[in-house]
């Protein structure tokens, strides 16, 4: 094994990792649609 073997594994998986949170941050949430009551609940 290479000495560095760990070491450039660990650096992949930083890249890795920052590559899938700034693809998560910017995916949107979905829309929660609210149904508003009528104020005259009689109607």
């Amino acid at each position: 094994m290479a000495d560095n073997y760990l070491e450039r594994h660990r650096e992949e998986y930083e890249q890795r990792k920052e590559r899938w949170l700034r693809k998560k941050k910017n995916l949107r949430r979905p829309v929660k649609i609210r149904l508003q009551k009528p104020d005259d609940e009689a109607l």
